[in-house]
């Protein structure tokens, strides 16, 4: 369990999900959390009602008081956010950013010398504690703040340490990935009722036969290759099926996809800051 408060600089859906989890796995008490937005009372209101935790009107307040700091606000309000605050960050604090494409160097520039900053991608599975997160370590990232950070990310999900200069593709694949999953099943929904199922029906089968497939594979680790292989009977349904994937450059596809989520990521990082005034959850 941490000993000191964790301040979250952003009130949306992931720092709620990682609030919740720290509470389930017992990794902080609710008097230990302390929440900061921009100007949305009913959320933090909400908040505190639900969990029990400590919101304040002023993100220089939460700076103050912390140990952990959770920069969970979006990209373009990073620059803003740290004009505001960063100045007011010690030696020694812990600064998780869960902002897209931000590197480490940007933020420690624009805080206090010392501070250890530590950049991670957790997607929106956080909200099930089933995250596939990666993290990486600034200048002054020790394996002890690393392990408190992996531990933090962990009661959400899956946590993995990857050279910074991997992020933006980690982004590309696994933070943007579940959008991809979600498009494949309305796709697999709508193909369902073309050929003749009701729609629950169709919803309830595609559901099931993901979930299913996904559970195969981390039971067996086994090559998706292999069990794609075991499916496919020479002349079969599968392979007829799957000759359509192909003639439409589906993997093709996802590759493209992917390789724009990663560079969408960089440029992300690259963007001008805004304004402290403007600074968003």
């Amino acid at each position: 369990m941490l000993t000191g408060n964790v301040g979250f600089l952003g009130a949306g859906a992931i720092a709620e999900a990682l609030i919740r989890g720290m509470l389930n796995a017992g990794i902080v008490r609710p008097e230990q959390v302390l929440v900061s937005n921009r100007s949305d009372r009913e959320r933090l209101a909400y908040l505190a009602r639900r969990y029990g935790l400590r919101t304040a009107g002023s993100k220089g307040s939460v700076v103050d008081v912390c140990q952990v700091l959770v920069v969970a606000c979006k990209p373009k309000d990073v620059g803003g956010l740290l004009a505001e605050v960063g100045g007011r960050f010690r030696q020694g604090q812990i600064l998780l950013s869960l902002a897209a494409g931000i590197t480490t160097r940007y933020i420690e520039e624009r805080v206090t010398p010392g501070v250890v900053v530590i950049r991670a991608m957790p997607n929106t599975s956080c909200q099930v504690g089933e995250s596939a997160t990666a993290i990486c370590g600034g200048r002054f990232a020790t394996p002890e703040a690393m392990d408190l950070v992996t531990a933090i990310l962990g009661s959400v999900g899956q946590v993995c340490t990857v050279p910074e200069e991997q992020m933006d593709a980690v982004t590309g694949l696994s933070g943007s990935g579940p959008a991809y999953i979600y498009l494949l099943v309305e796709a697999m929904i709508e193909a369902g009722e073309a050929v003749g199922l009701s729609p629950e029906v169709a919803r309830a089968l595609t559901l099931q036969t993901v979930k299913g497939a996904a559970m195969t594979l981390a039971a067996t680790g086994a090559d998706p290759a292999e069990l794609r292989e075991q499916v496919t009977s020479p002349g079969g349904t599968t392979a007829a099926g799957l000759q359509v994937l192909r003639e439409a450059g589906f993997t093709q596809a996802l590759v493209r996809a992917i390789a724009r989520a990663t560079e969408r990521s960089r440029e992300l990082g690259q963007a001008p800051a805004v304004p402290a005034s403007e600074v968003g959850d």
